[in-house]
């Protein structure tokens, strides 16, 4: 079936947002954010929330200090400038893996089937690391069904997370994570037919809104994207499966 048209819509970051802390219900603080910022939550309404807010919250913590390097992740750290332990967090958290170029990134199959940078492992200053959500569909489920009881609205949710090209330097944005929305969109156009990653797409847009690197805004709702509602997941798209 032909997705339905998008001819505009709108985006805006969900901000002032407080700092996460571990252990924080997530699906609150955006609630209470919400009700602070007079802003309500609408039917269609895709709500982006950054991967680290979630990892934060779902405490994927990693202290560098517990982690023994192999022989392999030494000689990877040696020639990427990555601390060792880091690396072999990598090593860890993939199933393959290759260097983009003889100094990296290292692009990584992740063993949950994505292929991202340094296996979407984020360094926590010098002594940490924060993993991945353990199940980005099942974290975006959760948080999409405790914003629709508290809101009464129809929503979708994407865990987006930054992630780095091997062909080009520089990053984009992509999704991890999808409730309520169909990961993928079929366009036709003059007999042509073709597939797009469209909760990728999404999440993209929301990356020119959400914070980087310091500025606090780790959640976007984007307004106006005809979308099929369905609980799929981005798990049902990959082409390595968890």
């Amino acid at each position: 079936m032909t997705a339905a048209p998008t001819s505009r819509f709108t985006g805006f970051a969900l901000e002032p947002f407080p700092e996460i802390q571990p252990g924080d219900n997530l699906a609150d603080s955006i609630i209470d954010v919400l009700a602070a910022t007079g802003t309500d939550l609408i039917d269609g309404d895709i709500v982006v929330v950054a991967s680290k807010a979630v990892s934060i919250a779902e405490h994927r913590y990693i202290e560098l200090a517990t982690i023994t390097p192999t022989p392999r992740a030494e000689e990877l750290a040696a020639a990427t400038g990555k601390p060792a332990p880091l690396v072999q967090l990598i090593l860890d958290n993939s199933i393959d893996y290759f260097l983009a170029t003889d100094r990296g990134p290292i692009i990584a199959t992740h063993t949950l089937g994505y292929q991202l940078t340094s296996a979407g492992i984020d360094r926590a200053g010098t002594t940490g690391a924060w993993l991945l959500p353990a199940d980005p569909d099942t974290s975006a489920r959760t948080l999409r069904d405790a914003l629709t009881t508290a809101t009464g609205a129809t929503i979708a949710v994407i865990i987006a997370d930054s992630d780095g090209r091997a062909d080009r330097r520089g990053a984009t944005v992509i999704s991890l994570g999808a409730a309520g929305i169909t990961p993928l969109r079929v366009t036709e156009h003059h007999g042509k037919r073709q597939e797009e990653t469209f909760t990728d797409l999404i999440a993209a847009a929301a990356g020119i809104i959400l914070g980087q690197r310091g500025r606090g805004a780790p959640i976007a709702i984007l307004r106006g994207i005809a979308y099929t509602a369905t609980d799929e997941g981005i798990a049902a798209i990959l082409r390595h499966k968890p």
